[in-house]
C-alpha cells in the first residue's frame, strides 16, 4: 500500500510531500485510515438510495457523538453554510428553494470577532453563502456578555461559534455562558470545530449543531459530519433540496465516513498518541543543542489530546530564518512542509500526527542538513518574509504552473 502511493505520486508528476505541518486540506488533510478506503471502495460501483444512506449515517453519527441525528456534508465548510441555512429556513422548502435570497426570514448570524478566522477561505464568506448577513460581537481580544445580549435580536438567525487555534485564544466567551446567552433568546448555536477530536463535549457544552471534518483527526475521507437536534439537522439535509444542492455529498464520502467513525471508537487512541510522542522525543533529542536553536513540545491550544514539537530559530546565529528554513524544506527533496503559520515569531511547528512509518527520521535529517547549509555553504542571499509571501502569492496566480 505505502508503495503504490509513492509510484501514484510520482506517475502523476506530484511531489511526495512529507506533511508535519498537521490535518491541513491543502496538503490532502490526513492519512485516511483502510476501513474508509475499502468501504468506499466496495460502494463505488454499487447504486443506493440516497435517502436511505444519509438515514444510515445519522444513525451513526448520532450514535458517536450523543446527539440525535447526524448528516454528512462535503465539508466542513459547506456545513457551516447548509447549516446557517437550516436555522434561516427550517424544515419549509419554499424558504429552502428560495435562498440565497432570505427575504422575510431571520437572517442575521452573530459572531464574536475573534472566531472571523481564515481556514483558506473567510469563515465569514461560509454564512453569507446561505444568503445571511454577519454580525461581529466584541472585539477581536475581548468580548462580553453585554455585547453578545446586544447584538441577539428579532432578526438573528443563529449564532457561530469557532474552535480551532486560528481563533484568538484569550478573552472570548465561553461556549457553555455563549450557548446560554443564546438559548435564553431562543438561538441556535452552531460550533465549527472542524479540526477537533472531542465528538461529544460541543453538544454536552450547549451547542445545537456541531460541525467536524472527516477527513482531519478523523483520518477519512473529504465531507463534514454535523451533529446536532432531530429537527435542525433534518433541516440542514433538507438543504440538499436548495443550496446545499451544489456542495453535495457523494455515495463513497457518506459510506467513508461511517467506516471512519467506526474507526475511531475502535482505535487504541493511547498506541496512537504514544507512537505520536516517540516521533517528537527523536526530533526533540536530535535538535537539542544545536546552535540557534531551541526546541520545545507544546499541548495543541485547543486541548486536542496532541502536542506537537515547536524550533524556534535564531538567524543570527543559525544563519537562517525561520521563514527561509520553511521554504527551504518544502522546496527540498524529499518535500517537508512544515507548519508556518507563526513564522514572524522566529519559530516553525512540527506536528506528529501523519507521518508514516520512518518519515520522522528523515525530517530530522532534512532540517539538519538544511542548517549544516546555511552556516557552512556560502553565505545565501537573505529573503525577508515579506518575500515569502510575494514568492507564494505568486505561485498561486500562477496556477496551473509550478513556478520555482
Amino acid at each position: 500500500m505505502r508503495g503504490d502511493n509513492q509510484d501514484i505520486r510520482r506517475r502523476l508528476g506530484l511531489r511526495p510531500v512529507i506533511n508535519v505541518s498537521g490535518t491541513m486540506t491543502a496538503l490532502g488533510a490526513s492519512i485516511v485510515v483502510p476501513e474508509a478506503i475499502e468501504a468506499m471502495a466496495e460502494i463505488l460501483p454499487e447504486f443506493v438510495e440516497m435517502s436511505d444512506l444519509h438515514a444510515k449515517a445519522s444513525a451513526v453519527i448520532a450514535r458517536l457523538t450523543g446527539a440525535e441525528a447526524g448528516t454528512v456534508t462535503a465539508s466542513t465548510s459547506s456545513g457551516v453554510t447548509v447549516a446557517v441555512a437550516a436555522c434561516m429556513t427550517g424544515d419549509d422548502r419554499a424558504k429552502i428553494e428560495r435562498l440565497p435570497d432570505a427575504t422575510g426570514m431571520k437572517d442575521e448570524v452573530v459572531i464574536q470577532l475573534g472566531h472571523m478566522v481564515n481556514y483558506g477561505a473567510p469563515l465569514d464568506q461560509a454564512i453569507r453563502l446561505a444568503g445571511a448577513r454577519v454580525v461581529p460581537v466584541g472585539q477581536a481580544t475581548d468580548v462580553r456578555d453585554y455585547q453578545l445580549e446586544g447584538a441577539l435580536g428579532d432578526r438573528t438567525a443563529a449564532a457561530v461559534y469557532v474552535v480551532s487555534h486560528h481563533t484568538v485564544q484569550y478573552g472570548h466567551i465561553p461556549l457553555a455562558e455563549f450557548a446560554r446567552i443564546c438559548h435564553g433568546r431562543d438561538v441556535p448555536v452552531i460550533v465549527d470545530a472542524a479540526s477537533e477530536y472531542d465528538l461529544r463535549g460541543f453538544l454536552a457544552a450547549g451547542a445545537d449543531l456541531a460541525v467536524y471534518s472527516a477527513h482531519k483527526f478523523l483520518g477519512g475521507p473529504t465531507a463534514g459530519l454535523i451533529a446536532g437536534s432531530l429537527p435542525l439537522v433534518r433541516a440542514t439535509y433538507l438543504q440538499n433540496f436548495g443550496i446545499g444542492r451544489g456542495m453535495k455529498v457523494g455515495k463513497e464520502s457518506i459510506v467513508g465516513a461511517m467506516a471512519t467513525l467506526e474507526a475511531w471508537e475502535a482505535r487504541d487512541h493511547v498506541v496512537v498518541r504514544a507512537r505520536e510522542t516517540g516521533y517528537l522525543e527523536l526530533w526533540r533529542t536530535r535538535f537539542t543543542g544545536r546552535p540557534g536553536l531551541r526546541v520545545e513540545i507544546l499541548p495543541d491550544p485547543t486541548d486536542n489530546p496532541l502536542d506537537r514539537l515547536h524550533v524556534h530559530i535564531d538567524p543570527g546565529e543559525a544563519k537562517i530564518a525561520a521563514w527561509e528554513l520553511a521554504r527551504a524544506l518544502a522546496a527540498g527533496d524529499p518535500p517537508v512542509i512544515v507548519r508556518d503559520h507563526d513564522v514572524e515569531h522566529g519559530y516553525v511547528v512540527l506536528d506528529p500526527c501523519n507521518l508514516h512509518p520512518g518519515e520522522a527520521e528523515i525530517v530530522a535529517e532534512r532540517i539538519l542538513a538544511e542548517l549544516d547549509g546555511a552556516v557552512s555553504g556560502p553565505t545565501p542571499a537573505s529573503m525577508s518574509l515579506e518575500d515569502c509571501r510575494k514568492e507564494a502569492k505568486e505561485q498561486a496566480l500562477s496556477w496551473p504552473y509550478r513556478s520555482g
